[in-house]
């Protein structure tokens, strides 16, 4: 049996992956094979000796220790667009109550409460203050063409804006399910100058971290329009206030809110909904139980943050899959353990990442424990397990 652990409440579509014959899941599991995680902060927990995997029912995996596991040879998974469509209709949301004043709006006309026949009187005069521009004509800058920022192009096009788009590290798969109407900018610059609105679509990383500041803003169209339901630490508070109050800006939209952006002028401060639909959690849940299973009894790998997606039909036998750091030799170091045993390897797949490698070999032996014991030893590895 299998011992899996969950740190939130987990979608029981997802659960019910699991084999009940073959797992046991829970929050109370101790000595976890592997975990599910949502939102769980996990930089402080001590995880077990046998903890294989973690995997991240979402995209983003500033809560999990990735450096701390990657050492100890736990593989991090992530679930990249398995929410991706909860959060486009969200951002499209964001870009409608950026332009007409709808949030303000309603909170104007719950102040006419008790005003009785005058209330259609009062409305009517009092519209004007909250107009805004139709987004159709305008033009979209998306940074970052991933699976959200992909979708929201193609429903902005859709909805007869004209897109931009940039993402140097854009992927064959991404750019065929991107709308061919999309404008390619080369340069950062080609979104600041020429869109009225811009909304961000990247990972929080240490290069990321601030990326919209003061200087990127004053590049910006005057009255542009900014949008963040990627990760609060993408755009930089103090410099998107000040530029709300001189007006470069007209609005911010963020799922993000921290103090100094609750109540203020300008910012609609949504509270991290982007993902919060049943359908959402389901497919996170699913695709995360579905990692999780096909690397514990098969040591496939598929979307992990910290190790290489390495994914190998099975050849029969037993299989020996290594996580071992990415430094040369390592491949005729285990290669000669099979070498010493007068074993045949009948399948063998090696992939690295940064500065980790997995290799998976399948052989024919009669005591793949020992191999796997012998593999161990050689100084570079980091763990070893036999399927």
């Amino acid at each position: 049996m299998y011992n899996i652990k969950t740190y939130n409440k987990i979608s029981k579509t997802g659960l019910n992956r699991f084999d009940e014959k073959k797992y046991i899941c829970g929050d109370d599991v101790e000595n976890a094979d592997g975990a599910i995680v949502r939102s769980a902060v996990l930089h402080e927990v001590e995880f077990p000796e046998n903890l294989k995997a973690i995997a991240r029912a979402g995209a983003g995996t500033n809560n999990i220790p990735i450096d701390r596991c990657s050492e100890n040879g736990i593989v991090v998974f992530n679930t990249p667009g398995a929410n991706a469509n909860a959060v486009k209709e969200l951002v499209i949301a964001g870009l409608l109550l950026s332009s007409r004043r709808i949030v303000p709006a309603i909170e104007w006309a719950k102040t006419l409460k008790g005003q009785g026949d005058e209330v259609a009187k009062l409305v009517e005069k009092g519209k004007s203050a909250f107009a805004g521009p139709e987004i159709r004509g305008k033009s979209l800058g998306i940074i970052g063409l991933g699976a959200i920022g992909g979708m929201v192009a193609n429903v902005a096009n859709h909805l007869g804006m004209k897109v931009y788009g940039f993402d140097p590290y854009l992927s064959v798969n991404s750019a065929w399910n991107l709308t061919q109407h999309a404008i390619h900018a080369t340069d950062i610059n080609e979104i600041y100058e020429n869109c009225d609105y811009i909304t961000i679509h990247v990972p929080l990383t240490d290069e990321t971290r601030g990326y919209l500041t003061a200087d990127a803003i004053a590049r910006m169209k005057d009255g542009v329009r900014i949008l963040n339901f990627s990760r609060g630490g993408l755009v930089n508070d103090k410099d998107i206030l000040a530029a709300l109050d001189s007006g470069k800006v007209s609005s911010y939209v963020t799922d993000f809110p921290s103090d100094s952006l609750i109540g203020a002028n300008g910012v609609i401060a949504i509270p991290h909904l982007g993902a919060s639909t049943p359908e959402s959690e389901e497919n996170c849940a699913t695709m995360a139980a579905d990692e999780l299973i096909d690397y514990i009894e098969n040591g496939n790998i598929t979307n992990s943050v910290n190790l290489p997606n390495v994914v190998m039909p099975r050849s029969g036998g037993a299989r020996i899959c290594v996580i071992h750091r990415n430094i040369p030799n390592m491949l005729n170091s285990i290669t000669a353990v099979t070498t010493e045993y007068q074993l045949n390897i009948e399948n063998m797949l090696n992939k690295s990442k940064k500065d980790y490698a997995y290799t998976m070999l399948d052989i024919r032996t009669e005591d793949p424990n020992a191999v796997a014991d012998a593999i161990k030893a050689i100084d570079g590895v980091i763990r070893v397990r036999v399927i």
